[in-house]
């Protein structure tokens, strides 16, 4: 029974992964719901720098934001690339790092350059590996994103974009959905488009006030406009996160699945094969007997 033996090995194996696999699930549903709250938690705060930000511009006309400026071309582009620290989360990673790479073969082929900013590791080793120009990068961020830990190589490519050096700069991670579909998203983040500063009529009303300066509009407004997009790349995070946890989460339950499925067929091979070597061996005894009988 050395077959018999090495397939119970394998029951056995497969049996210990579906444990990992089945725990691994429910841990991601815990930091899950966790994730989606801090997500939803973090709009509020980018709402209202943006409505500040767009109604001083609109009480200032005469002045444009360098983060507004746009000569119309596209010749040195800023990527933002979004990914996570761990794998196990089905085809999340591959999907946005495949935008990515299109979205630079794009630029290359217009006879751009190429500057990058990694955030999380999957991205930063797959940037390194394409040989992409990583000009900063923020790994290990833990499941809770902190923002201190962002704003130092965000600041890399807004003070690169302030200085002249790029021309656009883009974010790119996975949009949060729902628990079963998350969006690769490859969005423009600077220059700031015009939409992004459109307000409709309740907001206009609400933030329609008369503001004191301090020490001046152009200063107060940069600033806004710094943490507007320091916010939005902090919500381009969590929202991220909020992706790879259900992600993992669906990829471990479909994991466990098919470790329970393999786990039947396992178990009917083996009585299959159980069965066959104890009619072999009857059969040898009624063919023994047979003989001495005879």
């Amino acid at each position: 029974m050395a077959v018999g033996k090495e397939i119970r090995g394998k029951i056995k194996s497969v049996e210990n992964t579906k444990k990992i696999t089945k725990a691994m699930e429910m841990v991601a549903a815990s930091k899950m719901r966790k994730a989606q709250e801090r997500m939803r938690a973090a709009r509020p705060y980018a709402d209202k720098v943006r409505n500040i930000t767009a109604n001083l511009a609109g009480a200032n006309p005469e002045y444009r934001s360098p983060f507004q400026r746009t000569d119309g071309t596209s010749k040195a582009v800023g990527f933002i690339v979004v990914s996570t620290d761990k794998g196990l989360c089905g085809g999340l990673n591959t999907n946005v790092l495949r935008a990515v790479t299109n979205k630079m073969r794009e630029v290359q082929a217009a006879g751009g350059t190429i500057q990058a900013v990694a955030i999380g590791n999957k991205g930063f080793g797959f940037l390194n590996r394409i040989g992409a120009n990583v000009i900063s990068h923020a790994v290990q961020l833990g499941d809770a994103p902190q923002l201190d830990k962002l704003i130092g190589p965000v600041k890399v490519m807004l003070d690169a974009f302030t200085a002249g050096k790029l021309d656009a700069v883009h974010v790119c991670y996975t949009k949060f959905i729902n628990t079963m579909k998350q969006e690769p998203l490859v969005e423009q983040l600077l220059p700031l488009a015009a939409h992004r500063l459109e307000q409709t009529a309740a907001e206009k009303k609400q933030y329609g006030w008369d503001y004191i300066y301090e020490p001046d509009a152009p200063t107060v407004i940069d600033e806004l406009m710094t943490r507007y997009i320091e916010a939005l790349v902090f919500q381009a995070v969590a929202e991220n996160m909020a992706s790879e946890q259900s992600a993992r989460m669906v990829a471990m339950k479909a994991a466990t699945d098919n470790a329970g499925t393999l786990i039947g067929e396992l178990k009917l091979i083996y009585n299959k094969t159980r069965q066959a070597a104890i009619t072999k061996e009857l059969s040898e005894i009624v063919g023994g007997a047979a003989a001495i009988a005879g």
